[in-house]
């Protein structure tokens, strides 16, 4: 795969896909430009070396349907703040008007396409559609670790049409990141896992107990476990089908030599109302009507024992419903943990990053990954199709 740096954009029509999928309130304000902030190296790389910069991304799920509250006009505002120059926001993705804005740019010149999921050919990877998109340019950049999971057009299709392919360097950083805390990293590795589901992160767990040396889990997902180990969760959220393949994986873990820490106290309210009458109990005393709903402070204290020697520290998913503030305190616990320690520490998805930002936690984690989807995709082991198109392109003599 080559990078941005090795290959000569001076004049040429640089498409750039990038993922600028921010959220906003209901009046369209950008309310967390963190992804727009992330892509501005490798924009900024290329209007310093002359490119004619073309940007594209996908903004919420339209359903292959115009929504003009998915347009991406916001996202042109803010990236032109930030580049202290004005970025021209095309009317489409493709199309001859779209042709003809790119066909009369300069060099240092910069678009930002329309909404890519306002055209159903974007999701279903179609080749016609890529074929479009390829037409705009010479060189192809994927800077979109966040969807390179996804077979889309925009990320796999179009690299069969664009003779020149690379990376950019946020999409660089992420893999060289993954690489250091998974392929060769210093140990201790401990894996922190959260959220709502071990169905969602049943492989990765599966794949990660052949390279940590400790495994912490948290958020609704432990109660699985909990009760795996015969604990009675009351009214919490349990994946009960997979009760026993949680318990397989505790012995699994303890068979490797992994150590495997689950919650020892939790704090359960009657209802997710942050007006519920809330207690803090053990994990074995969870009253029948109680839900738990986020970890207590001896997990807390417990979860920063298990990471006190830690050199490697891989986190995804939240401890609790950190959303809401009574439940937020195990998150944000675990965030100045992580925080605090000397640990190569790389942070992403499940709104694990958003965790880290509300904790004011971001300078002090070594790497925070833009993807959700992506991210889960490397800690479960599978090939990232959008990565695999740019290998294929240069193994093809690019």
């Amino acid at each position: 795969m080559k990078t941005i740096k090795e290959i000569d954009i001076s004049g040429k029509r640089v498409f750039i896909r990038v993922d600028v999928n921010v959220p906003m309130d209901k009046f369209q304000n950008i309310t967390d430009d963190n992804r727009i902030k992330a892509i501005l190296p490798t924009v900024q790389y290329a209007l310093d070396h002359h490119a004619k910069v073309i940007l594209s991304s996908h903004l919420g799920r339209p359903k292959g349907k115009v929504v003009s509250e998915m347009s991406l006009s916001p996202v042109a505002k803010r990236l032109g703040r930030y580049l202290n120059k004005s970025v021209k926001m095309a009317p489409d993705c493709v199309g001859s008007e779209v042709e003809a804005l790119v066909g009369q740019m300069m060099p240092g010149d910069i678009i930002l396409l329309e909404n890519l999921r306002f055209h159903q050919g974007e999701q279903d990877n179609d080749e016609t559609f890529a074929a479009e998109l390829a037409r705009l340019c010479d060189v192809y950049i994927n800077d979109a670790f966040a969807v390179c999971h996804r077979r889309n057009a925009s990320v796999e299709a179009i690299t069969r049409f664009v003779p020149v392919c690379g990376a950019g360097f946020l999409l660089q950083n992420e893999l060289s990141y993954f690489k250091k805390a998974l392929d060769n990293p210093a140990r201790p590795l401990v894996a922190i896992v959260g959220g709502a589901k071990i169905s969602s992160k049943l492989t990765a767990l599966e794949n990660m107990l052949n390279q940590v040396d400790k495994f912490i889990v948290g958020g609704a997902m432990a109660n699985t476990f909990l009760k795996s180990m015969g604990i009675d969760v009351g009214k919490s959220r349990t994946e009960d089908d997979l009760v026993m393949t949680a318990g397989n994986l505790m012995k699994k873990a303890t068979d490797k030599g992994v150590k495997f820490y689950v919650p020892v106290d939790a704090v359960v309210a009657g209802s997710q109302n942050p007006d519920a009458d809330i207690k803090i109990v053990p994990v074995q005393e969870v009253p029948d009507g109680s839900m738990i709903m986020d970890i207590g402070p001896a997990t807390s204290l417990l979860f920063e024992e298990v990471l006190a020697d830690a050199k490697t520290i891989v986190w995804n998913g939240p401890m609790g419903v950190f959303e809401e503030e009574p439940f937020s305190k195990g998150t944000l616990a675990m965030a100045r943990t992580v925080a605090e320690s000397s640990a190569l520490s790389i942070v992403g998805g499940g709104d694990t990053d958003v965790a880290i930002h509300k904790a004011g936690e971001s300078d002090r984690i070594t790497y925070i990954s833009t993807g959700g989807g992506a991210f889960l995709a490397l800690l479960e082991g599978k090939p990232l199709p959008g990565v695999a198109a740019l290998d294929k392109v240069n193994m093809r003599g690019n």
